[in-house]
């Protein structure tokens, strides 16, 4: 019995890490390619120029982020220990491109939350429950398409929940000299880590809180180690923002991030986050009835404390970073964790109410008819993420990569985005940020257009050399 409980475990991980393989070696073009370019650019001028964590560039030298002209191309926002990974891998491994490490590395690490949700559940509900929330996790569409980006996102959700789990393990009691400390240790480098990757992270120390609080009671409140542990998970996070003040072109703005947009408790808020992104997005409709049904067996549990920790913590994040959390939909990736937790208790909460009042096949079968409608139509909404809905940009950053030479500083236009600059991988400028003539002026080189229309050899292609030209890409000269 324990071979095949053992045995499912591990074909869930694997047909886990099979789903994140789905389009795993195309371009980032996709969703949201903005942002992962950003990231992927990191890596790339790692591999290029070295390991130089303490000032990551990527291709943007406009003012379009920071509002500031970045000419070094400074990308001060997480500290890169990602990207020194990806590139490390590439550089040391290689084998597939450096995006795919990128995504492998993203995925190996979704698995390994993936873990700590299911040991978790387990420990503070029951098996039940934490096989379906690690289901949960592995197979909500939303969570296979960000599990396979290039974001820090999973690499910060990955360490919180570390974080968390070595904690626990910490206060536990234990027989073999030396367990306390290196969990206490374990615990301290990861939540140190996630706070490093992304400051988000602060919002589910409420788990920590708690265990603690389980723990010792007020005593807490006096328990040295306990305020060591806060002093120094902070300190690395307090020195790499005291580091990245220094150079302000470097750092996007964020205070937008917040409450830019006013939106903050308004209908539109809760219709955004709770019904198109939890209801609709994340859960396809079906799923919600899970959560609802987690709390007829989770308010009396005696667990239940750790549970609301974690959805306080995520409830919190949202109403805080209310704009970023409405004007993007990878800031849910931090949430995941817990809605799939909710999910796996509804499930056995859902299994227990249909059995006691029906039947166990019954019971079974409503499982299964929800949990595919949750798929299904969740599916419906991500499938499209995973598309290049612009090849001929796509066309355009690869061929320009291949032809224009490796010190070229190019005008990419593309409405701010730096896909394409990351495609080409050159330095330059995503948007007509000033004249073409003071661009040129700063350091430009050659422009690269994607989708030229008619216009655009009728004007830029008299007015500059034409290097190269089709229908997707016309590739200028400037001097």
């Amino acid at each position: 019995m324990i071979k095949l409980k053992t045995a499912i475990l591990i074909l869930i991980f694997f047909l886990g890490f099979i789903v994140r393989l789905y389009r795993f070696e195309e371009p980032v073009a996709d969703w949201h390619s903005f942002r992962q370019s950003d990231t992927a650019a990191v890596s790339q001028i790692f591999v290029n120029e070295g390991y130089n964590l303490l000032y990551p560039k990527y291709f943007d030298i406009s003012n379009v982020q920071s509002g500031l002209d970045n000419p070094k191309g400074y990308r001060f926002v997480e500290f890169p220990i990602y990207n020194f990974f990806q590139a490390l891998l590439f550089k040391s491994i290689g084998l597939i491109s450096l995006d795919q490490w990128g995504r492998l590395l993203n995925i190996t690490l979704s698995l390994v939350t993936g873990l700590v949700i299911y040991l978790l559940v387990r420990k503070y509900f029951n098996k039940i429950a934490a096989v379906a929330s690690l289901a949960a996790f592995l197979f909500l569409p939303f969570s296979i398409f960000y599990s396979r980006v290039i974001l820090p996102d999973i690499l910060m959700t990955t360490s919180i929940m570390l974080g968390i789990y070595f904690f626990d393990r910490h206060i536990e009691k234990h027989k073999v000299k030396g367990q306390k400390i290196v969990f206490y240790l374990l615990s301290l480098l990861f939540v140190s880590l996630a706070f490093l990757v992304k400051p988000f992270a602060l919002f589910f120390t409420l788990p920590l809180i708690f265990l603690a609080y389980k723990k010792f009671g007020l005593k807490m409140f006096f328990k040295w180690h306990l305020y060591a542990f806060a002093f120094i998970c902070l300190l690395p996070l307090y020195f790499w923002r005291n580091w990245i003040s220094q150079f302000p072109e470097g750092i996007p703005a964020s205070a937008w991030l917040f409450n830019g947009n006013d939106i903050r408790f308004r209908p539109a808020f809760f219709r955004w986050i709770f019904f198109e992104r939890v209801t609709k997005l994340i859960l396809g409709y079906a799923g919600v009835i899970f959560l609802i049904s987690s709390f007829s067996v989770l308010y009396k549990n005696k667990n239940i404390l750790f549970f609301a920790s974690f959805a306080v913590s995520s409830l919190i994040y949202l109403f805080v970073m209310a704009t970023g959390n409405v004007q993007h939909d990878y800031y849910q990736i931090l949430i995941m964790p817990t809605i799939s937790m909710f999910f796996g208790i509804g499930v056995y909460g859902l299994y227990k109410f249909i059995s006691s009042k029906l039947n166990n096949i019954i019971a079974c079968a409503a499982i299964i008819v929800f949990s595919v409608g949750t798929f299904y139509f969740s599916w419906y909404q991500v499938k499209d993420y995973f598309n290049i809905n612009d090849r001929g940009m796509v066309a355009a950053g690869t061929r320009a990569n291949e032809i224009l030479p490796e010190d070229a500083v190019i005008i990419a236009p593309y409405d701010g985005s730096t896909t394409l600059l990351n495609l080409s991988q050159r330095r330059g400028w995503p948007i007509f940020q000033e004249s073409i003539e003071v661009l040129i002026l700063k350091g430009a080189t050659y422009m690269v257009i994607a989708n030229p229309t008619v216009n655009d050899f009728a004007g830029f292609g008299t007015q500059y050399e034409v290097v190269d030209s089709s229908d997707k890409y016309l590739i200028l000269k400037l001097k």
